[in-house]
């Protein structure tokens, strides 16, 4: 891997680090969290992100506007759901080699903010079709990439 690659990885992985740290820490009260906390059902493969997108929080709409804005055009959509799922559109600008680093960025900083929740990041194209998967298993502490 050309230094040039590992290095934009690398600052890609700490920008949304620090996205994902600073808008937990300065953003909701106990009252926020709670009205993020919906029933909805478990996101996987079989869910279009149109279904997705539906039931979103007002809270959650908040949060997911800010990681796009802070994102400088990496990621052009995103959704919290259940204060344990991040859903997220990237665009056409994040390589394919880049998709699975961006993911596992973005569960370390939420791992961060929920550290007992077992997490889930769904990463959408650019057209909104599911490519990537990740969760993170807080027991084994192990990521899993689908």
């Amino acid at each position: 891997m050309s230094v040039l690659k590992q290095s934009r990885q690398i600052i890609i992985a700490c920008v949304l680090i620090l996205v994902l740290t600073l808008t937990t820490a300065c953003g909701a009260s106990n009252a926020t969290i709670a009205d993020r906390t919906t029933n909805l059902p478990v996101a996987g493969r079989n869910i279009t992100y149109g279904e997705l997108e539906q039931g979103n929080t007002p809270a959650g709409q908040t949060f997911g506007n800010w990681v796009v804005q802070t994102s400088k055009g990496l990621i052009t959509d995103a959704y919290v759901r259940e204060n344990n799922k991040l859903g997220i559109v990237i665009s056409s600008k994040v390589p394919p080699s880049d998709v699975r680093p961006l993911a596992k960025s973005l569960l370390e900083g939420f791992h961060r903010n929920f550290p007992n929740e077992d997490l889930k990041v769904l990463v959408y194209a650019p057209d909104k079709k599911l490519i990537l998967t990740a969760q993170y298993d807080v027991q084994t502490n192990q990521v899993q990439y689908t």
